[in-house]
């Protein structure tokens, strides 16, 4: 999730996505607008006397929601710091923190399999949002009333990061909640399988709360449960594939070097596009009289060349240089996950001395990842290892 990047705290990247700057004036004008009630409940349900009346004249129910949805966001940041700053202490890399449309994410490299450590991770969010909460009733408690406004502030902040701490710790997978319940599955069975049944129950809460969406006419409720169930597939999926892949290496399953079309870098424009024509392909790896890999060259590449200067241009001077590669050693999910980061449909594979071994693809990773379903249902798939006899694959 990209966004306006506002600086580093901690060693951790912190952004705002475009939709925030949607929903901030939203969240301040639904709170301005709502003050009268939202003043009966925090008078409700922290035994205070704030006159309403005050609250309502000229600008100021809008300046107090404009804090007040500042103040929620920030409560958000900080419960999403508690995860960051707890992953940290595990060694976890942490790509960034981002507020958007629907609070903030925490992303990281990669979730720890070890149960408590991710009950750790999960647990830490809510837990600042109880702690912020309970700093902002101290607060509340000691303001005196001739700064009612201010009161009001304090005391919403007090209410909504308890019902922050709350809300998260449904659940919901991948929410906090969601993911406590998979940390305490995985305690007895294979993280995989408590993937999938954590996925299963995060599904139907979403589902649940679509319908109380739907009936209540909340769109943020709906997109929201949306969000939760594609979430929650979509790592469920991907559990699965590191589960399957387990001991599964790149160079099991790649294309080896003598199976591989190359082109060298001195081929004019026009001879690759006639070979891309005759060989049906549309990229290839670019290597020197060394079999030193030294790039990538696309159909895009190509057509960036105007036709008529297509036989004075070669590959060497229209390829990718930076090109993405790994290692024959390295895990075929790390592979999977690498492509995903870059958007590429493939990788190249080289050794130490940087000579061009192979290419790995996402056909070659979904075909390895049939023929190891193949060997078991998904039941036995996501209940063991199943990397064992790879070389059988190709």
């Amino acid at each position: 999730m990209r966004g306006l990047r506002l600086g580093r705290v901690f060693g951790i990247p912190v952004q705002l996505n475009w939709t925030f700057l949607l929903i901030l004036p939203i969240f301040a004008w639904i709170i301005g607008s709502d003050i009268v009630r939202l003043t009966e409940l925090v008078n409700d349900l922290l035994g205070s006397a704030i006159a309403s009346d005050p609250l309502t004249v000229g600008l100021t129910p809008w300046l107090l929601g404009t804090a007040a949805a500042g103040g929620l966001f920030g409560g958000v940041l900080l419960h999403e710091f508690g995860h960051s700053l707890m992953a940290m202490r595990y060694d976890v890399e942490i790509d960034s923190i981002t507020l958007w449309l629907l609070g903030g994410v925490a992303s990281f490299k990669e979730i720890p399999e070890d149960w408590r450590q991710e009950f750790n991770i999960a647990i830490a969010g809510p837990v600042v949002s109880v702690l912020l909460g309970g700093i902002a009733f101290i607060v509340f408690q000691t303001l005196p009333a001739t700064l009612d406004p201010v009161r009001f502030v304090v005391g919403y902040l007090a209410l909504m990061n308890v019902g922050l701490a709350v809300f998260n710790m449904l659940p919901g997978f991948p929410m906090d909640g969601g993911r406590v319940l998979r940390a305490l599955l995985a305690r007895n069975r294979p993280h995989a399988r408590a993937t999938q049944l954590a996925s299963e129950v995060g599904k139907t809460f979403a589902f649940v709360l679509g319908l109380f969406g739907l009936f209540a006419f909340s769109p943020l409720m709906i997109l929201l449960a949306f969000f939760i169930y594609m979430a929650a597939s979509g790592e469920a999926q991907q559990s699965m594939l590191k589960s399957a892949f387990q001991g599964v290496t790149v160079g099991d399953i790649m294309t080896a070097r003598q199976e591989l079309l190359v082109v060298d870098p001195d081929t004019t424009i026009s001879d690759l596009l006639t070979r891309m024509l005759t060989e049906r392909h549309t990229g290839y790896p670019v290597v020197d009289s060394r079999e030193e890999l030294i790039g990538m060259v696309t159909l895009d590449h190509a057509r960036s060349i105007k036709e008529v200067e297509r036989d004075a241009y070669t590959v060497g001077d229209v390829m990718e240089r930076d090109v993405t590669a790994i290692a024959p050693t390295a895990d075929a999910f790390t592979a999977l996950q690498a492509m995903q980061e870059h958007g590429v449909g493939r990788l190249p594979v080289v050794d130490e001395a940087g000579n061009l071994i192979g290419i790995v693809s996402k056909t070659d990773l979904m075909t390895a990842f049939n023929v190891i379903q193949s060997r078991g249902d998904a039941t036995s798939l996501i209940g063991s290892s199943s990397g064992a006899d790879i070389p059988s694959l190709r």
